[in-house]
């Protein structure tokens, strides 16, 4: 991955990750499958002009789903938690 834009797929928001971000500064996004925890950690300090402390990523497999008689499954998608440093905040992700 030398692009950092294809690194971060997009922001991940759910009522757990509003907590993590809320009381622990954390941040948790959606990533390319192949992506590392450095790769990670780079493209949000540049997107974002924050400094990263920790990087945490999960691989979750795709769901099998079934329309009719007809299966398939969704595609397998890899998700990091990112902990910016105290005091800082990323604003494009706050409400």
């Amino acid at each position: 991955m030398d692009q950092l834009s294809r690194v971060i797929v997009g922001a991940l928001v759910t009522e757990k990750s509003e907590r993590l971000r809320a009381e622990h500064g954390q941040y948790t996004f959606r990533v390319a499958t192949g992506a590392t925890k450095i790769e990670v950690r780079r493209a949000v300090e540049k997107l974002f002009k924050v400094h990263v402390t920790d990087v945490r990523v999960m691989n979750y497999q795709g769901k099998k789903r079934r329309m009719g008689m007809f299966s398939g499954r969704r595609p397998d998608w890899r998700k990091a938690v990112v902990t910016v440093k105290a005091g800082e905040r990323i604003e494009a992700l706050e409400r």
